[in-house]
């Protein structure tokens, strides 16, 4: 009879210690803010430097994300569409130059989802003629897959305020 107190009260034990679940680890969000940075930076380096590869390496290849560009209707859904635009500038745009600004990256608590937010100025030639884009807003989200962060989801915004052409 002992023996089988014994026993259920080891059941007892046991299925109150897998009640809570599987512990969940700790996430370093410190870290994962750096680690989101970094992509940004390398996402900066890679317009900069017209390097796909890169481009590649850290946007998620999905058809389901999405980038919201600055033209009108400019709204480009999967990975091949935005990978399609990036080129168009590629092909088009030379001496790129991009500074970011007032960088704000948040994460989750699962640590498996960031979003950001910044200004920028944007400069480049087109056609022989220089633009300046400044202070831009770039927001953004990106999921954390197979242990990278790759970007999901960005919008891009031109401030416009016609009560200072006045």
């Amino acid at each position: 009879m002992k023996r089988i107190t014994l026993l259920a009260g080891l059941i007892v034990v046991f299925m109150l210690s897998n009640c809570a679940g599987p512990k969940e680890e700790k996430v370093d969000i410190d870290n994962e803010i750096t680690e989101v940075k970094k992509v940004l930076d390398k996402y900066r380096y890679a317009n900069e430097n017209q390097d796909m590869n890169l481009i590649e390496e850290i946007w998620c290849d999905d058809e389901t994300i999405v980038s919201i560009g600055t033209e009108s209707g400019e709204r480009l859904v999967g990975f091949s569409e935005i990978r399609n635009a990036i080129q168009f500038q590629f092909d088009n745009f030379t001496e790129v130059f991009i500074t970011p600004a007032n960088q704000l990256v948040q994460i989750s608590e699962d640590g498996r989802t960031a979003w950001f937010s910044q200004t920028m100025n944007y400069n480049f030639i087109l056609d022989g003629e220089p633009y300046d884009f400044k202070h831009l807003r770039y927001t953004g989200v990106l999921m954390k897959k197979n242990g990278k962060w790759k970007i999901v989801q960005t919008h891009m915004s031109v401030p416009y305020n016609p009560l200072r052409e006045r």
